[in-house]
């Protein structure tokens, strides 16, 4: 890459400062970005598990809401007596100045009990609330921990990308430029140095020839 810079002492020093920076910003770009893995790996983990959880859970709950269904009639009007859950809370912690949400629920107690008659009704619609409820909380946390694996990865991409650009193309750069510039201010060095040289040896050969001529006039 083509090296634009005035060789100067001055220069030198503020190439070597935007390296260190350089160097610096990439070492902690790379910490941040192993943090963040660590923690989606982690996330990736947590939402496998509940995951098969949930097919359980899902597997069980139509396992019995068949049986209520058989034992009671068809359960719509039951399930039309269910409100809708508008309890969740969303709310957020950072992790390496990425926002990670957190779903939690503000009113347990308005969910507590049951909306539908226990007369009319048997165990099997008990069960299949029971198991349903199960899904919900378990899909909520799902949910809650995939958003959080999608910002992490999204935020993983942005951070590999800049570290990328420090180490492969800022950092080489100043380097170059600090070789560029050491290597002509010590060109500009050993030039100085060898007219120094000539011109104590002419002053020195003036010198000798000058008392060469006074020592032939006494």
């Amino acid at each position: 890459m083509a090296v634009q810079a005035v060789p100067t002492k001055g220069n030198l020093m503020n190439t070597k400062k935007s390296l260190s920076l350089a160097k610096n910003g990439y070492e902690l770009l790379d910490r941040k970005r192993n943090i963040l893995i660590r923690e989606m790996m982690t996330l990736i983990d947590h939402a496998n598990a509940i995951q098969q959880k949930i097919d359980d859970a899902y597997a069980e709950a139509y396992i019995a809401l068949q049986t209520a269904n058989v034992t009671n009639g068809f359960c719509e009007d039951i399930s039309n007596s269910i409100p809708y859950d508008d309890s969740l809370k969303l709310d957020s912690r950072s992790v390496m100045g990425v926002e990670i949400p957190i779903l939690t629920k503000v009113d347990h107690q308005s969910h507590d009990y049951l909306h539908y008659g226990l007369q009319d009704t048997n165990s099997a619609i008990d069960k299949a609330y029971i198991k349903f409820t199960e899904v919900k909380n378990l899909t909520v946390e799902l949910a809650e921990i995939e958003n959080s694996v999608y910002r992490l990865a999204d935020s993983i991409k942005k951070t590999q990308k800049r570290a990328n650009a420090l180490k492969n193309i800022m950092i080489p750069k100043f380097e170059e430029t600090v070789k560029f510039i050491t290597d002509a201010l010590d060109e500009k060095d050993r030039e100085e140095f060898s007219r120094l040289k000539v011109i104590k040896k002419k002053k020195q050969k003036d010198a000798d020839a000058q008392k060469a001529k006074e020592e032939q006039t006494t």
